[in-house]
């Protein structure tokens, strides 16, 4: 980035600022090209109600300049969007309208004092002729500084970077953005490779990110579950991948609909109303990986959306039957020892406990016959 000493500091009405679309915080992508969506989805994701307390208590502190990249005379906030949008949120009652309405939002917009307004309305940029110029500082301030991005947005800014500059650098790129950025070469690339994923998913219509079930976007289960065997053989991604440089569209045509089911196993689809079978990072990846290379399980998975009952599929049929007969057997016990609890009004228990009988009379029938046709022999 330019030095601090030559970089022009101005004082500009926050009227004179636009919002950066390319923001890597942003989950919506391309989908956002108004200002109210990018307000509505930093809202949702960037925690602007810790700003709303703070200016609403103290003003707007001007300490931080915002950085912000002249593009033919407009000034596009590259550092400070969600101060920008606080400050636009806090300063334009018709704006929280249209994004109540608009976007379905609740924004408790707190009272200003009137002592207050006057610091909302106009801030302190850095200017910059372009990205390149702030992009190592912002880099390092998100990814490993003071004001760190999530997973995500650290991962679109590594990628979009890359991208840049791969074909002037070639394989010195992706080493080049980490040393920049300060994070290490195999974290990066395991972040851009899942981005390139998700872009191809995307591209395909099997999955957006603003699709997901939940509000929260844990990317590293991605990034995770691709570093996996499993998951790249279902997906059909040579092992040689993590050999070299990401490349985009590593997902084979033929396996782009096995993509979907996978993005939606992990995250859901909230037009679907599908909720995500992936509770937590650590087993369910695990697990889910488990049920990928299974075909039984896999089926299972298709068709009843529970990872507990599917994972179950995976193992042995013999282990599954032992487990099942000692787990009925306890059940049974207890069910035994609360008898007492039965006043014989109830006609409906009566019928469970024969239809449980009779079940438990056929496994037994079945077994034996299979265990004195082995013994004869």
């Amino acid at each position: 980035m330019v030095p601090e000493s030559q970089r022009p500091l101005r004082t500009v009405p926050i009227s004179h600022l636009q919002l950066d679309r390319a923001n890597p915080r942003l989950l919506g992508g391309s989908r956002l090209e108004t200002d109210e969506a990018i307000i509505g989805a930093l809202y949702r994701t960037a925690e602007l109600e810790e700003l709303f307390q703070s200016v609403s208590e103290n003003g707007y502190l001007d300490i931080e300049p915002l950085v912000a990249m002249n593009n033919n005379g407009a000034l596009v906030v590259l550092e400070g969007n969600r101060r920008l949008a606080t400050l636009r949120l806090l300063t334009d009652p018709g704006l929280v309208i249209r994004l109540r309405r608009q976007e379905k939002l609740r924004i408790p917009v707190p009272h200003i004092p009137e002592s207050m307004v006057g610091t909302l309305k106009h801030v302190s940029v850095y200017e910059v002729s372009n990205r390149e110029d702030a992009r190592a500082f912002i880099g390092f301030k998100h990814i490993n500084g003071p004001a760190k991005w999530d997973a995500y947005a650290k991962a679109k800014f590594a990628a979009t970077w890359y991208k840049q500059l791969q074909p002037t650098r070639g394989a010195s790129a992706l080493q080049d953005v980490a040393r920049s950025i300060g994070d290490r070469h195999d974290t990066i690339k395991r972040m851009v490779f899942a981005i390139y994923v998700l872009e191809q998913a995307d591209t395909h219509d099997q999955f957006a990110v603003a699709s997901r079930y939940t509000t929260k976007f844990n990317f590293s289960h991605l990034y995770t579950a691709l570093a996996r065997s499993q998951y790249m053989d279902f997906l059909g991604i040579t092992s040689r991948w993590s050999r070299y440089d990401p490349r985009p569209n590593a997902v084979p045509e033929d396996r782009l609909d096995r993509l979907g089911e996978v993005l939606r196993w992990i995250y859901g689809s909230r037009p679907e109303d599908v909720r995500p079978v992936v509770r937590v990072q650590n087993p369910d990846i695990k697990r889910l990986g488990e049920v990928l290379e299974n075909t039984e399980a896999v089926l299972v998975l298709r068709h009843s959306a529970d990872l507990d009952l599917a994972h179950a599929a995976t193992r042995p049929a013999a282990a599954r039957l032992s487990d099942s007969l000692l787990r009925a057997r306890a059940n049974l016990r207890d069910a035994a020892n609360a008898l007492r609890g039965y006043d014989g009004s109830d006609s409906t228990l009566l019928d469970v406990s024969e239809d449980t009988k009779e079940t438990a009379t056929s496994i037994y029938l079945r077994m034996k016959r299979k265990f004195d046709e082995r013994s004869t022999k």
